[in-house]
């Protein structure tokens, strides 16, 4: 087996998750293992080492299996900008937009591209494991397929179809899903996977043998529930708090912007213990915040709009009056400045909030830049990161990471997307605003003890037998 695709009953059953974890535990083995999904939808991008952006699905992915990110690894990759418009990157570069009514017949021509960057992946590494989008029983969705059974069928791979039992259901949707698919589609289907189950396994065992009479095809393994840190791209990081209400030092209130993006640069912050972080979306929910954060946004003129309509500019102004801090990061850093003219990116030109010396001109040409350098007002810690932004804006060399700052301290902005993964600066800086118990840990090291959790896992969970065709790829 040179490669295997991971499909799944609906979003968020944990596809995304799950090759994470089925890369690392190759890669754990000596394989030489590569992720690829076809086609991606999400707004939460990383930037590869070829120079372009690619879902951060598959980002986290390539650090599971110990490399480096290329655009190979999602070729098409789109980014919502409205209800029924997106923006279209392909190969890593933005190639124009896609609109909803002529989604199904612009996608049929990208296949063969999509085949020869899977190619690329498979003569690079033992195996490709491939993951699919949504569900792959959406009728509507079916002609001109590339993110499902329409590649599985092109690129001649097994599939495992994955249920998420956490939800309910997960019987009905695995049978179903099944059901839906073409006679060619339902061979195709090799084994079932159920995820995130809790409790006592024996309460599944007839179940399990039910299913299997009624598909004819095995269950490769129940995967437990975890508590994970890794990123999520799908839905904003939420944190779960085991500190005790008075041992809560920082309270941080997340902006949740309609158009939000790389919302997981939050995630460092979150995992800091004595760190209080939610996600808001009213101004009576940012009562009690220390730290108010604008986070990225796929339409910048769209969000600033919405974020004065809802009154958080005037709950804005009376958190710095009392003495609170402000960080805007890309779009939301953009939103804080005097203005955001646009040379036709978004259509629409803007007065800031003021409250950063800063203008934007939105420009039709994508900065993508990977970041690792040390931080000249944070004693030289390292900060790594990436920029992938439309606006360009006057910006303090000598403030890196950050682009502005106001001038009593309280506002602060920059471009650098995951400017928080390196403990050591993480520290610096939350020790500038008054917070002092950072355990300084690198978020990477958090993120890789994650994946090795949950390799362990389907170690332990995916029967031996199936998994052997893709070790079978190891140099050991």
């Amino acid at each position: 087996m040179k490669s295997l695709m991971i499909q799944g009953t609906a979003s968020g059953v944990g596809k995304s998750v799950l090759v994470a974890g089925l890369c690392r535990l190759l890669a754990r083995n000596g394989v030489r293992v590569a992720p690829f999904k076809p086609q991606n939808m999400s707004n939460n991008a990383a930037v590869t080492i070829d120079g372009g952006e690619i879902g951060r699905a598959q980002a986290l992915q390539a650090f599971a299996c110990g490399i480096e990110p290329s655009v190979h690894m999602n070729p098409v990759l789109i980014k919502p900008e409205a209800d029924e418009q997106a923006q279209l990157v392909v190969r890593g570069q933005v190639v124009g937009q896609l609109h909803a009514k002529r989604f199904r017949e612009d996608r049929i021509g990208w296949m063969q591209m999509v085949l020869e960057s899977f190619a690329l992946l498979q003569a690079q590494y033992d195996v490709v494991i491939i993951e699919g989008a949504g569900s792959p029983a959406e009728p509507n969705l079916r002609e001109g397929d590339i993110a499902n059974m329409g590649f599985a069928e092109a690129a001649d791979v097994p599939v495992w179809l994955v249920g998420d039992i956490d939800c309910g259901g997960v019987f009905a949707a695995l049978t179903g899903s099944l059901a839906i698919l073409s006679d060619s589609e339902q061979q195709r289907v090799k084994a079932l996977l159920i995820n995130r189950f809790r409790g006592n396994m024996e309460l599944l065992d007839d179940a399990l043998v039910w299913l299997e009479e009624k598909t004819g095809r095995p269950v490769a393994g129940v995967i437990p529930w975890l508590a994970l840190e890794l990123p999520e791209e799908d839905a904003p990081y939420r944190h779960a708090q085991d500190s005790a209400p008075d041992s809560i030092q920082l309270n941080i209130a997340v902006i949740a912007l309609p158009r939000m993006s790389n919302h997981d640069d939050i995630d460092p912050l979150a995992s800091e213990a004595g760190v209080n972080l939610r996600f808001v979306r009213t101004t009576k929910e940012l009562n009690h915040a220390d730290l108010i954060i604008l986070p990225g946004s796929k339409h910048v003129a769209s969000d600033l709009a919405w974020l004065r309509q809802s009154g958080f500019v005037p709950a804005l102004a009376r958190h710095l009056r009392y003495g609170g801090n402000v960080l805007g990061i890309c779009g939301g850093m953009q939103m804080l400045g005097t203005v955001i003219e646009d040379d036709g990116v978004e259509g629409d030109s803007a007065e800031g909030l003021g409250w950063l010396p800063l203008a934007t001109t939105m420009r039709t040409q994508k900065t993508l830049i990977k970041v690792d350098r040390p931080s000249p007002c944070f004693a030289g810690e390292r900060v790594t990161g990436y920029e992938i932004h439309h606006g360009e804006s006057d910006s303090d060399k000598a403030l890196f990471p950050f682009a502005c700052k106001s001038a009593d301290g309280l506002v602060w902005g920059s471009y650098l997307h995951g400017l928080f993964e390196q403990g050591g600066f993480r520290k610096a800086w939350l020790n500038e605003l008054g917070f002092s118990a950072s355990d300084g840990k690198d978020q990477h090291q958090r993120t890789m003890d994650s994946l090795d959790l949950l390799a362990d896992a389907l170690e332990q969970a995916i029967d031996p037998e199936l998994l052997k065709p893709l070790l079978a790829g190891s140099s050991l």
